[in-house]
């Protein structure tokens, strides 16, 4: 296996546990890397047996600037099920950052992997 990978994604949503929290938008820092098997795509030179990131970028733009979560936690499970339910692949690790969040510390965020990693990957 192969892996795509997708760093910097920036998006604002609302997230977080306080009450100011819940009326503002905040940035989130999204970085990807999904298992795949470029060789296909690679042969034919063709998006179609390809995983298209743009396709991927848009799918998580969308559904992140419209939800609303207490939890970095709940959102990372959630963007890591759309990835492995609708574009089909088997193992995908999420970085979700929300900048800023602790006074003094550049980052803070989880990491999580879901899905089954292939060996090679």
């Amino acid at each position: 296996m192969d892996i795509i990978f997708l760093r910097g994604l920036q998006i604002e949503t609302i997230i977080g546990i306080y009450d100011w929290e819940r009326e503002i938008r905040q940035t989130v820092v999204l970085d990807l890397e999904m298992a795949t098997d470029i060789r296909r795509a690679a042969e034919t030179d063709d998006i179609a047996h390809a995983l298209d990131y743009k396709a991927v970028s848009k799918r998580l733009i969308e559904f992140v600037e419209n939800s609303q979560f207490f939890l970095v936690e709940t959102l990372a499970e959630k963007v890591a099920a759309i990835l492995l339910n609708e574009f089909s692949i088997p193992w995908v690790r999420v970085t979700l950052n929300k900048r800023g969040a602790i006074r003094g510390a550049s980052d803070v965020g989880v990491l999580i992997e879901r899905g089954e990693k292939p060996a090679d990957a």
